[in-house]
């Protein structure tokens, strides 16, 4: 193991990275606590949190618990398929009770091919969920101008309650100039200026969270792991992921520590958290021994390695060994279906939100 940080995160700033199985599951029953934060809940929030040990997690509904080697697996693709369907059936009652119907608009400027399929994904989730879905399609050599263009005509619509532009634009455009002229009612994405800024002030609340750590601490609530008074490590600190994946575990009185490309000994301050988020886009770099036995571990990374085994000549795998970690964590998300679900899930959700905002309906 590199014994040099630089070297194991990369000598620049780390970026976060966004055959199946049969599992015995089981489902337990378990008496709500407190509540969710009000910009944490989705569409009808399960309050199952519970005290949590080494040798089990509590979840309620079809959060089911899936147990490989001595770790439980958080399954975030079961998790976002009840999120899902608790979205669809409260904008079926809306859709009856006002005539509303949410309505995301998303823009793709380019070709990438993940890009294009993420939109293909969101898209096909809208549809399943009853929101209206509005694509604009550009070509890589569009100007900045064009794109602001549609983001304003977005703004304006009042039939759109959420605007989502897909990165990573091209390199021609300024990136921040276009998320901040999304209106901040529509932001679903929570990557406004504005939104970040009260997400980190106390006493103050962000009309929206980032998709991607909120649907990090929706695991953890579902699984009914505790997170008061615990020390959690982040790795990572992009404005995406790890800045606020950080923030909304300190709402949630943890104490928080960021692992970055300067931290010295990263190993060592990793293995003491009770709870590991890891957002750095770095394959299987959390070894088994970064991990402090009974944590819960929260994969970000989606990588692809190459694997000559597999029909596409790669695998997907996460920052974190799996096969190690896996047998020394109490809970840990798989990768793919751990995650990756929970963001697209948690899009909807605050999708659903600006639109009942919108018509003030909550």
């Amino acid at each position: 193991m590199a014994s040099s940080t630089a070297a194991i995160f990369g000598t620049t700033a780390a970026s976060d990275s966004c055959s199946r199985r049969v599992f015995v599951t089981t489902t337990f029953q378990v008496r709500a606590l407190h509540s969710y934060p009000s910009f944490l809940r989705t569409s009808r929030a399960f309050n199952t949190y519970a005290p949590c040990n080494n040798s089990s997690v509590i979840n309620g509904g079809a959060a089911a618990l899936v147990t490989e080697s001595s770790a439980k697996v958080i399954d975030g693709k079961a998790t976002a398929k009840e999120i899902r369907e608790e979205i669809a059936a409260e904008i079926s009652k809306m859709k009856e009770s006002s005539g509303v119907v949410p309505g995301l608009a998303v823009i793709l400027v380019g070709e990438r091919k993940d890009s294009a399929t993420y939109v293909r994904n969101k898209k096909k989730s809208c549809e399943s969920v009853g929101i209206k879905s509005y694509e604009v399609n550009l070509a890589e050599d569009s100007s900045e101008q064009e794109v602001l263009k549609h983001i304003s005509c977005f703004n304006d619509d009042p039939a759109v309650n959420g605007i989502l532009v897909q990165l990573p634009l091209p390199s021609h455009m300024n990136e921040q100039n276009i998320l901040n002229a999304v209106c901040i009612e529509k932001d679903v994405d929570g990557f406004s200026p504005l939104n970040i800024g009260r997400l980190a002030m106390r006493d103050r609340e962000p009309l929206f969270v980032p998709c991607t750590p909120k649907g990090c601490i929706e695991l953890l609530h579902r699984y009914g792991v505790p997170i008061k008074g615990k020390r959690a490590v982040v790795i990572g600190r992009s404005n995406i992921v790890g800045m606020p994946a950080a923030l909304l575990l300190q709402r949630e009185d943890a104490t928080v520590t960021v692992v970055h490309s300067r931290t010295k000994n990263p190993e060592e301050i990793t293995r003491e958290a009770d709870i590991v988020i890891s957002a750095v886009g770095q394959p299987n770099m959390v070894r088994g021994s970064w991990i402090k036995p009974g944590a819960v571990v929260i994969d970000v990374g989606i990588n692809p390695v190459e694997d000559t085994s597999c029909s596409r000549g790669y695998r997907l795998v996460g920052d974190v060994y799996y096969e190690e970690a896996s047998k020394i964590a109490s809970a840990i998300t798989p990768v793919p279906g751990g995650v990756g679900p929970m963001t697209i899930a948690m899009l909807l959700s605050n999708t659903l939100t600006a639109a009942k905002r919108a018509y003030n309906l909550e």
